[in-house]
């Protein structure tokens, strides 16, 4: 009997011992700092958060404990301007070693693959910023001096340089490290405070999927992919622009079937106001659209309104029913097949959708409803 209970208290100290080994622990020493307080704070997306503080022993070693679901970052910092970032991944044990008097320029940090990444990112761009500052600091000083303007071209080109290499290194970074969230900190670095370095949609989009789909809640992630949807749908648009220029009109146009088999093209209507839409007979919020649309267009049908709605269904029959029981007037064109290249020239990401086009075809209004609907085709169909 003493035995088992031996064995028990035995498997019962070992459990203890693993509970309390479970989590993140950051130790180290920081000389010339004896008795000075440290500070852990945990890195928001927009602001910095103290998690704990804990006073340097006379020897100058430290110890923070911690438990965390994903890898985060954050910063150790003897003052407001003295600190160092970390990227603390769930159970690492990381040393740091410093000196107070230059601890964010110059320590050495072990025990944590993402937190020397990030030192790695943060001095490469700290000499980049040293380099560049220097130059400018010349041109500034010599800008009186004769053959100054030749000296400047020179400068110049050598500002281009640093950046490019600089550009160049972060997107390789986040390249070979798309699984790593010391990525998400290259990708938010900047040259000042209105230029990133790294600029390339692609790389963007490598990281914002890969950590996604390995991090998902993590805050950062969340902000990362949010802020590359976004800038997907902008570049959707450039895009869709660089057409309307290329092509000499604000709206790409659409050649689409009727419900009796004619084609008709959205350029065919120029010379009307044209309210195109896209919808589908399955849709609630289409369906109910359409009892607005249907009072618009009686109100301005005579005045030179045409409603050119485009469906994306792929049920001829549930379509044709839709247009019916709708008392849909106007015209209503689609594919049967999802008019997905009509969706992609107009950019379109949700449905309903709708753009107002003027007499020229051109492009003035996206997505209104309501009064601000009425008002607008009012004002054009005067």
């Amino acid at each position: 009997m003493k035995k088992i209970f031996l064995i028990l208290l035995v498997l019962a100290v070992s459990f203890s011992a693993c509970k309390k080994n479970n989590g993140f622990v950051i130790s180290g020493k920081i000389t010339n700092a004896e008795e000075k307080y440290l500070y852990l704070d945990e890195l928001k997306v927009a602001a910095s958060v103290p998690i704990d503080s804990v006073q340097i022993k006379k020897d100058g070693t430290f110890k923070f404990q911690g438990k965390i679901g994903y890898p985060n970052f954050f910063l150790l910092r003897l003052s407001g301007e003295n600190f160092v970032t970390l990227l603390v991944d769930t159970t690492e044990k990381i040393t740091v070693y410093g000196d107070a008097a230059n601890f964010s320029r110059d320590y050495i940090v072990e025990g944590s693959p993402g937190s020397v990444l990030v030192q790695e990112l943060n001095n490469r761009l700290t000499v980049t910023k040293h380099k560049l500052d220097s130059i400018r600091s010349r041109m500034i000083v010599f800008r009186i001096r004769e053959g100054y303007e030749a000296e400047k071209i020179r400068w110049e080109q050598q500002l281009i340089d640093i950046k490019k290499r600089q550009i160049e290194y972060s997107t390789d970074f986040v390249q070979k490290h798309p699984f790593s969230m010391s990525s998400v900190l290259a990708l938010y670095q900047k040259f000042d405070d209105s230029n990133y370095v790294v600029q390339d949609l692609q790389s963007l989009k490598v990281a914002a999927s890969a950590l996604n789909s390995v991090f998902p809640k993590s805050e950062h992630v969340k902000a990362l992919y949010a802020n590359t949807m976004r800038l997907m749908a902008q570049e959707k648009n450039t895009k869709l622009m660089e057409f309307i220029k290329e092509n000499g009109t604000n709206s790409p146009d659409i050649t689409l079937p009727d419900y009796n088999g004619k084609e008709i093209s959205l350029s065919s209507l120029i010379g009307k106001i044209v309210l195109i839409q896209f919808w589908s007979a399955k849709d609630r919020g289409s369906r109910i659209q359409n009892q607005a649309l249907t009072e618009l267009y009686s109100k301005y049908k005579s005045r030179g309104l045409e409603i050119y709605q485009v469906s994306i269904d792929t049920d001829r029959s549930i379509w044709l029913d839709a247009i019916e029981q709708d008392g849909l007037k106007w015209i209503n064109v689609g594919d049967m097949k999802g008019s997905v290249s009509a969706l992609h020239n107009f950019n379109i990401q949700k449905i309903p959708s709708s753009y107002i086009l003027d007499k020229e075809g051109i492009i003035v209004a996206r997505d209104l409803q309501g009064p601000e609907l009425d008002k607008t085709i009012g004002k054009l169909t005067k």
